[in-house]
């Protein structure tokens, strides 16, 4: 030992190098038994063990005697492991580690990159180099694509959410971690036994699939650690989180103060806007459908002389950007940035609020007003609400609409500009490919462009989404300032 090392023991005493070496010694042992584990269920697998075949196959059995019969507990299952697919890991993955870039930390997306891509070699590879079929049950009810042996469903849950509670360890103090590191093992292990009850995997495919994402994960968390002893990084106890600093950048708001002062009272301006907006609706929409004006009709009819397979492609595609799918999409892409960029919780609800009350008051108002398409071919067939107001345009007025107020006053670049004109053209593309497409009249376009004027109108009084607008740099650098490193 050097002299500053004896100074440090004299002070802490022996306490912390034990604990620390009993940790380590545990860790290893915990990484060595899963890779010995996983080896031995490997073997007995490729070799067909008969004891493990047939508890195997008695688990199975029993478990699809079980289920099968009910439907209730089979959609339960389902959407269990809905949680363990690729369609779900795989955004989920790529959203948090964009999300990780956005706030500046490289070192812990490239660990979610390269472990999560781990995860994707290592479950085929496997699966073709043992070769085992899926079970083979009395009355199926779920199947899968590929062999067997391991779950990959067990795998990729237990190493992305293995691998997220370990990067976002950093933002809960005490028993906090615990709950976390709990959260993540009760949706790893639901997922895994939503396998063998859905009669897709054998019990021996899910205990391989555990004990193989528990010793990738362990490993490539030790490499972490090495690249920033390395990069001279301190390396705190694995508890502690893979980047301690980094909780003021992974925190969502830290420096945002109440969402909504008085949330009761805001609540109820909230209702008695959308009430009042809903009865300019209604009353537009009762107007309009009795009274009729002649250029309701002849837009639509003068549109149709125009149609060519070139342009009804085209109208296709404008009015699919303001269909339910896009619109949808578009949102859960930007709320994610926003909160990222400007770390505040208010525009997210300022567009969660607009796009909630657009699908409501469309939906309440068409049904009340229970307008008829216009007299020319639709081109979309026979769809289930009425003309007014037009939804498709509803949507995409309030959406693009809200995304140009919320960046213009948090971004002075020349390119915040884009989103005005996004705000224009998008509108008048699916109005004009609506209209085109016999699918709705002049006043529905007006009657989506009322709903969108009066209920951004309230909202922009009652949420009042820039109020305390900042650039992403002045956020970054207020969190920074008010969350210190662990």
């Amino acid at each position: 030992m050097t002299d500053d090392d004896n100074r440090v023991v004299e002070r802490a005493g022996w306490a912390p190098i034990r604990h620390f070496a009993e940790r380590s010694v545990l860790g290893l042992l915990a990484v060595v038994a899963a890779g010995l584990g996983f080896g031995l269920l490997l073997l007995l697998v490729h070799f067909r063990w008969t004891p493990m075949q047939r508890l195997d196959q008695s688990i199975a059995d029993r478990l699809n005697h079980l289920i099968a019969p009910n439907p209730a507990a089979v959609q339960v299952l389902k959407g269990i492991s809905v949680a363990g697919g690729r369609n779900w890991l795989i955004p989920l993955v790529v959203v948090v580690i964009v999300l990780l870039l956005i706030r500046r930390r490289p070192r812990l997306a490239i660990y979610l990159a390269v472990t999560g891509l781990g995860a994707m070699l290592l479950d085929p590879s496997l699966k073709a180099l043992v070769g085992r079929v899926r079970p083979v049950v009395a009355d199926p009810i779920a199947y899968g694509g590929g062999n067997s042996f391991p779950s990959g469903h067990t795998l990729g849950s237990t190493i992305v959410y293995g691998m997220l509670a370990l990067v976002f360890l950093s933002l809960v103090k005490g028993r906090g971690r615990g709950w976390l590191i709990g959260g993540a093992a009760v949706i790893i292990v639901a997922v895994g036994l939503s396998r063998i009850a859905l009669g897709v995997h054998f019990l021996s495919d899910v205990l391989a699939g555990w004990l193989l994402g528990l010793a990738w994960i362990s490993v490539t968390a030790y490499a972490f650690r090495v690249w920033r002893r390395e990069a001279g990084h301190m390396t705190p106890s694995l508890a502690a989180g893979l980047e301690p600093e980094a909780a003021a950048d992974l925190a969502p708001a830290p420096a945002e103060g109440p969402l909504l002062p008085h949330p009761w009272a805001k609540g109820a301006e909230i209702l008695v806007g959308w009430v009042f907006t809903f009865g300019l609706l209604w009353a537009f929409g009762w107007l309009v459908t009795r009274w009729n004006p002649p250029f309701d009709d002849g837009v639509p009819r003068w549109l149709q002389t125009f149609r060519t397979p070139g342009l009804d492609h085209l109208s296709w595609l404008w009015s699919k950007a303001g269909d339910t799918h896009a619109i949808l999409m578009v949102s859960l892409v930007f709320c994610p940035i926003a909160l990222a960029l400007w770390r505040q919780w208010r525009p997210v609800l300022f567009l969660v609020l607009a796009m909630f009350g657009e699908l409501t008051l469309f939906l309440t108002s068409a049904a009340a007003t229970g307008r008829p398409r216009p007299g020319v071919e639709q081109m979309d067939g026979q769809m289930p609400t009425s003309s007014f107001p037009s939804g498709h345009i509803a949507a995409t007025m309030c959406l693009w609409v809200t995304i140009a107020i919320l960046v213009l006053a948090r971004t002075r670049h020349w390119w915040r500009w884009v989103f005005v004109a996004l705000a224009v053209v998008m509108p008048l593309g699916v109005a004009l490919s609506r209209m085109y497409r016999g699918m709705h009249h002049p006043t529905d376009v007006a009657g989506a462009a009322l709903l969108t004027a009066c209920w951004l109108t309230v909202l922009w009084f009652t949420v009042r989404p820039n109020e305390h607008a900042e650039t992403a740099t002045e956020a970054r650098d207020e969190a920074r300032a008010l969350v210190p490193a662990s």
